[in-house]
């Protein structure tokens, strides 16, 4: 019998659907009904709290946050962990963003700035994953005093292979083909699910987390069950203890039925 007190999800991909850009319903049913026999729900996502803005089906059930890959994480209002880029990486990148001409996502602790902002940001951001709670008037000037704590650059996996060359103290975290989230070295989702266990007085074998993105994989690895929805690529399913079937097809719903938590 597996004794399982906490989940941790992911958002896109996993909660919410790339199609609908809203949570299943069967998930929601689930998810209440796991939080009513007392199992803590907790989300784990590279998205910063700024645009954590499609979770509202399920708000009154969440207990807690690992946001920006594991950078920044809190529970209502104790922060967990607060993990900020070294400043010399943070200019690396914004160099390298000038020079090569992309665009860049800057994530301060609460507020996050588009940098040279270009069509790729509002058709995969805006459009694509449905973020609605981009400021794109603030500018860098704005995050002065706040510690950087993700960076976002749109780039290929070859130039991110060249960017990681010229940074010293950084995570690449991958989930989608076209843009890359950078933490600080050893910060991810895993280091995440560990300080959060750690302050709520669970073991690791007590977690289970859900995930469908390559940013997804040391956190499957890392939690006492791992589970990959069946929407996720190859990579992701063999870092996980049990596939699932696809967000679309009540991929969550099914995992937490399988496992006798709901």
């Amino acid at each position: 019998m597996i004794d399982i007190k906490a989940l941790f999800f992911d958002i896109d991909g996993t909660l919410v659907s790339f199609k609908t850009h809203a949570i299943p319903q069967s998930a929601v049913d689930a998810l209440t009904e796991a939080h009513r026999r007392g199992i803590r729900i907790f989300i784990s996502t590279g998205r910063p709290i700024a645009i954590i803005t499609n979770l509202g089906q399920i708000a009154p059930l969440i207990d807690g946050y690992i946001t920006t890959n594991g950078a920044y994480s809190f529970v209502g209002a104790d922060v967990v962990a607060c993990h900020a880029m070294d400043a010399t990486d943070v200019q690396a990148i914004i160099a390298d963003a000038d020079r090569a001409d992309y665009s860049l996502i800057v994530v301060g602790q609460r507020r996050v700035v588009v940098y040279n902002r270009k069509d790729i940001v509002d058709r995969i951001f805006v459009h694509g994953l449905g973020v609605d709670a981009l400021d794109f008037s603030l500018t860098l000037a704005d995050l002065k005093d706040e510690p950087i704590l993700q960076m976002t650059p749109f780039i290929t996996t070859e130039q991110e292979a060249l960017l990681a060359r010229h940074v010293s103290h950084c995570t690449f975290g991958r989930w989608h083909p076209e843009f890359v989230d950078i933490t600080r070295d050893h910060i991810d989702k895993a280091r995440g699910l560990r300080e959060m266990a750690a302050h709520l007085g669970l073991d690791i074998s007590q977690t289970m987390a859900f995930g469908d993105g390559g940013n997804d994989i040391p956190i499957l690895r890392q939690a006492g069950i791992g589970v990959a929805m069946g929407n996720s690529t190859a990579e992701v399913q063999a870092a996980a203890n049990y596939v699932t079937t696809h967000i679309d097809a009540d991929g969550v719903s099914h995992a937490l039925h399988h496992f006798g938590l709901v």
